[in-house]
């Protein structure tokens, strides 16, 4: 009795110990979505309480007369090619990497990997005069193509890949199958875990992205929505704080993709842990 009731006492204050840190951690989006619904005077009167006072829609009537559709369409047409181009892309890398062998290979993945240690402040300079001189700078092409390939991605995918067995490449090139229809029709399929994964990083990723596009564009009608939400903070809107129009922007910022990594976590969780296990 006494080891069964030390044992709930260890389990009650391990569950004690992690719902006190998730409401640290939810506490700010709490506040954030609070201060959406308040009116200005309530939000600079009382920034920290959770409840609004009175209820207020005035700040996400606000949010649609500035040029937030625009910036959702543009983060939306980005996030869109960016993914697709990143699954494609990264996932040929990844399996030339993982099977074709070709003189430095390993030297070549190497130098991807450590890539990924770079801080991406030091490229600000180095990407703004490849894209200058490239004649793309402040267009689509601008915010699309430097970042469509992604060295976490190649990462994955060329791990997830050694995991599948090449007994069954093996089959697929004695039935006639070449190089590219053997990755496209038989190991592509298979690749679905890591599919998964790479999708929700690069969509996240991209929604999310502020950095690259400070360097690419600087036309307003090109900004993603991170972009224009700083634009906002930045005092662009003129006199006063206006905390009710900035988070409620936030707010329906983070919606889309908070819904992506709900509903795919599984999904996502699985295939890291896949690539984890086989790496």
């Amino acid at each position: 009795m006494p080891d069964r009731a030390r044992s709930l006492a260890s389990t009650f204050a391990g569950y004690f110990v992690l719902v006190f840190f998730a409401l640290v951690f939810l506490y700010p989006f709490v506040i954030q979505i609070a201060i959406s619904f308040k009116t200005e005077p309530d939000a600079a009167a009382n920034p920290l309480s959770p409840i609004p006072d009175p209820p207020s829609l005035g700040g996400y009537e606000r949010v649609f007369s500035t040029d937030l559709p625009l910036w959702l369409g543009n983060s939306l047409l980005v996030t869109v090619a960016l993914t697709t181009g990143r699954v494609l892309l990264d996932s040929m890398a990844g399996y030339a990497l993982a099977r074709l062998r070709f003189r430095g290979r390993r030297a070549l993945f190497a130098t991807i990997v450590a890539t990924i240690a770079v801080p991406g402040v030091v490229l600000f300079i180095p990407k703004f005069l490849v894209l200058n001189q490239l004649g793309i700078y402040d267009s689509y092409t601008a915010l699309i193509l430097p970042v469509i390939v992604d060295a976490t991605g190649v990462f994955i995918m060329k791990q997830f890949f050694e995991s599948v067995p090449v007994t069954v490449e093996e089959a697929a090139r004695i039935d006639g199958a070449g190089v590219f229809r053997t990755f496209w029709s038989v190991v592509l399929p298979m690749a679905r875990p890591a599919l998964l994964t790479l999708t929700i990083i690069s969509v996240q990723g991209t929604w999310n992205e502020f950095a690259h596009t400070l360097v690419a564009v600087r036309d307003p009608a090109l900004f993603t929505l991170p972009r224009g939400l700083a634009d906002l903070v930045s005092g662009s809107l003129g006199k006063g704080t206006q905390y009710p129009l900035k988070l409620g922007a936030a707010v329906l910022a983070t919606v889309p993709v908070a819904i992506v990594f709900v509903v795919f976590q599984r999904y996502f969780v699985r295939g890291a842990n896949e690539g984890a296990d086989k790496g």
